[in-house]
């Protein structure tokens, strides 16, 4: 890949796009956005395109959450997500002290209610396994299992009639925030550049070749494509698959913001697929939904209202708490559930970094590096499910069954 001695984007410059650019990025959500920082960092040359405003998609989310896999059955992909987890802090605090501004990250810890008493059991199990595998060089994270919440005055002692876990690993960070943090290093940056409302019409993986929506035919060394649920047809037609192919979906999330006037310092509570995130400027995320069927991508329903119920009744204080905003969104899911990173031995040039679904903000920033590593020649470092070829495996299986 190569790189400019002087910057290709000056600050103040024609808002014209460059002819050629040795790396394009599809996409300004967290994942595009990572890549656009770590890019910047190596001295590439970059032009981000995002087709709305950085964020703008499911990355514009409410919740925040940044919870740890089980520590049981420990796996790459799991000690990928822990080292991630682990790192993220001092990546965020670094951005954080280079513009000024806060990500709203705390490391607050998870609160895990046990409504059953065989979940006590297997609690008790995972307890043993964060002593072996929740360890970071000279850190170490726990799994605790008690009979109370542990936090006076949050989850009510009646939603865990096993007991509860307190884990010390989860943290959350504020979606909208982290998008605001890393967009405005990006303004200060001399080899990247972000163009919003710029959607990528056609893409030619082989040629190197970009069509958009400005007008412009853009050449590129290498490109990234990190535009969410976008990016699975994307990737297949750049790369001339089978149109039936499908390399993943979208799926629709619901959820909610309260003004809950709580504690920052309290844990996120997860429960059954329910989230209550609080957050630094008192309110609270509520959330989510996994719709894989729906009619309506953006509107909430009766099932946000359920989840609003729900967690009252695990946090009984939220009950008197007014809903500042309700939203929804499409996140991407890929074929093989994992996120989806890496290029093809055939179509170099183009490098996938999508499908995060649920765990994004715990892990752009390595996936960013993964994409980053592919684009300067050198093997990814992630699991092997991770990899692009895998989940177009597992698309081409699926493929022929119809």
């Amino acid at each position: 890949m190569a790189k400019a001695d002087n910057p290709a984007f000056e600050q103040g410059q024609s808002p014209r796009l460059p002819a050629s650019v040795p790396l394009l990025i599809v996409g300004g959500g967290i994942m595009g956005l990572w890549a656009a920082v770590k890019a910047e960092r190596l001295g590439i040359d970059t032009l981000l395109v995002e087709a709305d405003r950085p964020g703008g998609g499911a990355s514009g989310g409410l919740l925040g959450a940044l919870m740890p896999h089980m520590p049981d059955r420990w796996s790459d992909k799991k000690q990928f997500q822990f080292d991630a987890l682990v790192a993220l802090e001092k990546e965020i605090a670094g951005l954080e002290a280079e513009t000024g501004l806060s990500a709203g990250y705390r490391r607050s810890g998870r609160i895990i209610p046990l409504p059953k008493p065989h979940l006590r059991t297997i609690a008790e199990r995972h307890e043993r396994d964060a002593l072996e595998n929740w360890v970071s060089g000279e850190r170490r994270f726990h799994w605790h299992v008690g009979d109370s919440p542990l936090v006076a005055g949050w989850v009510d002692g009646a939603a865990g009639e096993a007991g509860f876990v307190f884990d010390t690993l989860a943290a959350r960070v504020s979606p909208r925030a982290m998008i605001a943090l890393l967009s405005a290093f990006l303004d200060k940056a001399r080899h990247a550049r972000l163009v919003e409302g710029c959607r990528v019409l056609s893409l030619d993986a082989d040629a190197g070749r970009a069509v958009l929506s400005s007008g412009d035919a853009v050449s590129f060394g290498h490109v990234i494509v990190a535009n969410g649920h976008d990016s699975f047809p994307l990737i297949r037609d750049a790369l001339g698959l089978e149109a039936g192919l499908t390399l993943g979906q979208a799926v629709k999330g619901q959820a909610a913001r309260l003004d809950a006037a709580v504690d920052p310092a309290m844990p996120v509570v997860f429960l059954n697929g329910l989230y209550i995130v609080p957050h630094e400027d008192g309110t609270v995320a509520i959330g989510s939904t996994s719709e894989d069927c729906f009619s309506d991508p953006s509107g909430t329903d009766e099932k946000l209202e359920k989840l609003l119920a729900d967690a009252c009744a695990v946090v009984p204080s939220l009950a008197r708490a007014p809903v500042l905003e309700r939203w929804a969104g499409l996140r991407p899911k890929a074929v093989g559930r994992d996120p989806m990173v890496g290029a093809l031995d055939a179509h170099p040039k183009l490098v996938a970094l999508t499908g995060g679904f649920k765990v994004s903000f715990g892990l752009a920033h390595f996936l960013a590096d993964a994409a980053l590593q592919t684009v300067c020649g050198h093997a990814p470092v992630i699991p092997p499910g991770f990899r692009l070829q895998q989940h177009v495996n597992i698309a081409a299986a699926d493929f022929r069954k119809f």
